[in-house]
């Protein structure tokens, strides 16, 4: 291995990347000074960029914010990720979001960003709407009960639906398309009607309803042992062994690091117009054959990539990338992580977890 391969151990880029996300949201954090959020989904990827920035903003700045955070179960996130769930400001809550008891006293903002992962075939397609569903409503009633300006919804690019011939990026001014009555549209349909009970809840109560649509991201504390095909790939590159694409390999998605992800969240819930969905990701595209050759190109030891599916001549290439025009233009959003630098920082702090276990 060469100095410079992720798996020569060092340490996590993660002090940058918070450095990175206050110096970009810093003129934002003001209005939390004094408040107090609460969080669903704090230990997924969303959750965990979130508790990490916001944490960093509370100290540096002295904001004397808390936050809240809502798991199913408090000590193995406390286990998993100590020093999130032990900083001063955080306090868990142990709970789901159909069913959790109310914390005492008010809140100023909510973000609701837990959810079950996208999969083609779900295992329980109507228990994932009935959730979905129910736990958003509650989580809105929370909001209202607590005096809760703000409020955040973690969505999915999924709501525009399959894709169409001669769509290269999902806008969200754009007609989605129809769900086929198949289980596998449990997910896209869930999140299509959350998102429409968030805008009522929002005009029938006077809350800020902000909506972020989010596509596929890199990053620390993205889980490997997910379905998706990143997430393969760089589980295959941390064991030295060959990355295999399922597939013909043209599928085009995009990449958002983590740190980025977190700017664009924090924007969109401070500054974000209310009831105006903004898409949540990159628009550059990358086909799942160039991305298994930027993780190949990121580590030192040689690995091979192999395809094991072949386009045919009649097949629409499935493309998954959104237009960001919207986020550029109205928020200040960009892409500011190259995904050569997202994959090297990802690969980084998976080693040094894998280094200190």
């Amino acid at each position: 291995m060469s100095e410079s391969s992720p798996r020569m151990g060092g340490q996590s880029s993660l002090a940058d990347d918070l450095e990175m996300i206050l110096a970009r949201t810093l003129p934002l954090w003001e209005e939390m000074r004094g408040g107090r959020l609460f969080l669903t989904g704090g230990s997924g990827f969303f959750g965990c960029w979130l508790l990490e920035s916001f944490i960093h903003a509370n100290r540096v700045l002295e904001l004397g914010a808390e936050v809240v955070v809502l798991s199913r179960d408090p000590a193995a996130f406390r286990s998993r990720a100590p020093h999130l769930a032990s900083a001063g400001c955080v306090t868990l809550l142990q709970g789901n979001v159909t069913q959790f008891t109310p914390p005492q006293g008010n809140f100023t903002h909510i973000i609701h960003a837990a959810s079950e992962l996208s999969m083609s075939q779900p295992k329980d397609a109507l228990g994932l709407i009935e959730t979905t569903l129910l736990g958003t409503r509650r989580v809105l009633d929370f909001a209202r009960e607590s005096g809760a300006r703000k409020f955040l919804f973690t969505s999915s690019g999924a709501v525009y639906g399959p894709m169409t011939p001669g769509r290269k990026h999902l806008c969200e001014d754009d007609p989605v398309s129809t769900l086929p009555l198949e289980p596998r549209s449990a997910y896209a349909e869930a999140k299509r009607l959350a998102e429409l009970v968030c805008a009522i809840y929002g005009q029938e109560h006077g809350i800020e309803i902000k909506i972020a649509r989010g596509f596929a991201f890199l990053g620390p504390h993205l889980s490997l042992d997910s379905h998706l095909a990143a997430a393969s790939f760089l589980r295959s590159a941390l064991h030295d062994e060959p990355i295999t694409i399922q597939s013909h390999g043209c599928v085009v998605r995009s990449y958002l690091y983590g740190a980025d992800l977190a700017i664009w969240l924090w924007t969109i819930l401070f500054k974000g117009t209310s009831g105006r969905p903004y898409n949540l990701g990159s628009d550059v595209p990358v086909s799942i054959t160039e991305l298994a050759a930027s993780i190949q190109a990121a580590v030192s030891v040689p690995l091979t990539v192999n395809v094991l599916g072949k386009l045919k001549p009649d097949e629409l290439v499935d493309i998954y990338v959104p237009d960001i025009h919207r986020s550029r233009t109205e928020l200040g959003l960009d892409v500011f992580t190259p995904l050569a630098e997202a994959i090297r920082r990802t690969l980084l702090f998976h080693n040094d977890i894998a280094s200190h276990a």
